[in-house]
């Protein structure tokens, strides 16, 4: 349709041009664009205010002789200039409502383009260091990074999804004496007499009198507990904390505490005894250690699949320090090749740097400590130049307390020959909720409420909906009783029905069940009651055409949720879309029923249109990795 329209303008500007009406000039861009008002046309034209300097006319009397000459078309109702010099397109009712039978042709492949022109783009994202389970941050990217590379692979993007682990370095060795501690403590109690399962509820409730003895909240602020109606392992030990004072005396302070750790100790505990306790400290830490990433690692795949996210690659950090066939790893091969351009230098205590400044930076950047340490910046650079050898554009998403890191990361990019070849996208934090009250991030267990116990208590759908509603810079407020909510105040909610409620209307109209429906798939149920000659001219309400302009509204959609890297847009579309529905249908009767006959042509061009709007809203719903039910 738009590109008919651009011809159309293209064409009459030449003509006016030919008939001396308006000088010889070129265009560009013909500024079409929807108008936010119906009433000022199905799409409006900026192009006689854009060429007003090089016409050396007003921005009126450019738009008056283009639109002299703009020939009859079927497609259009009328064209009128407005204002300073707009150009308002009217479609008729048959080309207005045309997207309903461009949708029910296309299906699943509507709005889909090639906008991105084939262009690889890695989108790494999450990327939680695998010490840990996941928590809200972590899903607050899952769902905004699958939501991003869903648009853009529907735009025409050659997309990859990424996921950085963070395996080297000293968090590593924190971890496994972390565990190492916790089991030789569980090992400690079962020698004075308590089984495993004792051993494993006698230090969860010494580490919940720990954390009440270090609560901070004022005495009016803090929720009474009802600790007799909890669970023994969420009490507090009536003996104090000595295993957690233990615990960080002999790890410094500097260890990962969460009951998670109590429970890989205990693993470890259940699968060998006491095989590990007469092992030389380091090589227990060193087993527990590879023992218990392999485990945290598993656990957070498991969790990105419970939330619909499936990466195509898992990157380890510790390859970059594997040697290749030549004896170099990656990470002196990317310090060989800045070295070769000039771009590090060596300090008198032997430290390694990076002229960052060069690139605009605030300060250069240490590569190598001058005791021989690698920074997490030397892994940095390694890696997006390993990432730029397979794509042609990169996006990081990280936290907002990145960024101070962007400018140098983007520096060595630019070193490595990838200038404007790295974008990051910075996400605020999200702020758990329950009946709008904050939640404690479960002080009186020890414990953070983990991205895994929000899906099982919420679900995958509410889950993802919610955490990519807002915009990445915005912070998100997650009510957990609001998203469990099974009415029109869950948006989600909201959306679905909407595509369950025509599936309801489309079986009604077939004669089948919903069982039979599913069997053959909502699209055979569709065709079989409408068939594929549809007269949509028929549709002329105003309901109806607020609805068709509504979904044609949907490829340009795609196209800017892509460019803006804003997929959050499309569930702002799926509830307008959704709300234009409901409209329609309260106010435009679809099937016929007793003593309320309806035309048959009709009937069948509102169904089509009910079609055409299930078929959105299930590719809106698919691109927010969000089920479509049929059936609520």
């Amino acid at each position: 349709m738009l590109d008919t329209l651009e011809t159309l303008v293209h064409d009459a500007l030449a003509e006016a041009q030919s008939a001396g009406d308006l000088p010889e000039f070129e265009v560009g861009d013909l500024g079409f664009e929807r108008p936010a008002d119906s009433n000022n046309g199905d799409w409006s034209s900026t192009v006689a205010m854009r060429s007003a300097k090089l016409a050396r006319r007003s921005p009126r009397a450019i738009a008056e002789a283009i639109v002299a000459h703009i020939p009859a078309c079927e497609l259009l109702d009328r064209v009128e200039v407005a204002g300073p010099g707009f150009m308002n397109f009217y479609l008729n009712a048959a080309s207005a409502n045309d997207v309903v039978r461009q949708i029910r042709t296309l299906g699943r492949d509507f709005g889909r383009s090639d906008f991105g022109a084939g262009q690889r783009v890695q989108v790494e994202f999450v990327s939680a260091n695998p010490v840990g389970p996941m928590h809200i941050g972590h899903g607050r990217w899952t769902a905004l990074g699958d939501s991003l590379c869903n648009v853009m692979e529907h735009a025409g993007y050659d997309v990859q999804r990424e996921y950085y682990i963070n395996d080297h370095g000293s968090q590593m060795d924190v971890f496994g004496s972390s565990i190492s501690v916790r089991y030789l403590q569980l090992m400690e109690l079962m020698d004075k007499g308590q089984d495993l399962d004792e051993a494993r509820v006698t230090l969860l409730r010494d580490r919940v009198a720990f954390m009440l003895d270090g609560d901070d909240d004022s005495e009016e602020d803090a929720e009474p507990v009802d600790w007799d109606a909890l669970p023994l392992e969420q009490r507090p030990s009536p003996d104090g904390h000595p295993y957690m004072d233990a615990f960080n005396e002999e790890l410094g302070g500097n260890a990962y505490g969460g009951d998670y750790i109590i429970d890989l100790a205990l693993h470890f505990a259940r699968e060998g005894g006491n095989r590990w306790v007469a092992l030389p400290s380091d090589e227990r830490i060193a087993e527990f250690r590879e023992s218990g990433y392999k485990l945290m690692l598993d656990s957070i795949r498991a969790t990105c699949h419970e939330a619909r996210c499936d990466f195509d690659t898992w990157f380890s950090e510790r390859s970059l320090y594997v040697n290749d066939e030549s004896g170099m790893d990656a990470v002196h091969r990317a310090f060989a090749k800045l070295e070769q351009m000039g771009h590090t230098y060596t300090t008198e205590d032997g430290a390694l740097w990076f002229r960052s400044t060069t690139f605009g930076d605030d300060k250069d950047r240490v590569l190598v400590k001058s005791n021989g340490e690698y920074t997490y910046f030397a892994s940095d650079v390694a890696y997006h130049w390993d990432k730029f050898q397979r794509v042609d554009h990169v996006i990081d998403i990280w936290g907002a307390d990145h960024h101070g890191y962007i400018k140098r990361v983007d520096s060595a990019c630019e070193a490595l020959g990838y200038p404007g070849g790295l974008e990051v996208l910075l996400g605020q934090l999200v702020n758990l909720l329950r009946n709008g009250k904050p939640v404690r991030m479960s002080k009186r267990k020890g414990t953070m409420v983990t991205f895994d116990e929000l899906l099982h208590e919420v679900g995958a759908d509410a889950t993802r909906y919610t955490l990519v509603s807002k915009s990445a810079n915005q912070m998100i407020d997650f009510d957990i009783e609001l998203a469990k909510r099974q009415d029109n105040t869950n948006p989600v909610y909201y959306v679905q029905y909407a595509h369950a409620r025509i599936c309801s209307i489309l079986r009604r109209a077939a004669g089948v069940t919903p069982q039979e429906a599913e069997v053959t798939g909502m699209d055979a149920v569709a065709s079989g009651v409408m068939g594929t000659d549809v007269d949509l001219g028929l549709l002329a309400h105003a309901s109806e055409l607020s609805l068709t302009r509504k979904l044609s509204e949907f490829p340009g959609l795609v196209e800017g949720c892509a460019r803006d890297r804003a997929p959050f847009r499309l569930t702002h579309y799926a509830e307008e879309l959704a709300g234009a529905f409901h409209a329609f249908y309260t106010q435009c009767q679809v099937l016929p029923s007793d003593g309320r006959p309806l035309d048959a042509d009709l009937s069948r061009a509102r169904l089509a249109l009910c079609d055409a709007v299930r078929i959105v809203l299930g590719i809106c719903l698919q691109l927010v990795g969000v089920s479509a039910p049929l059936q609520m």
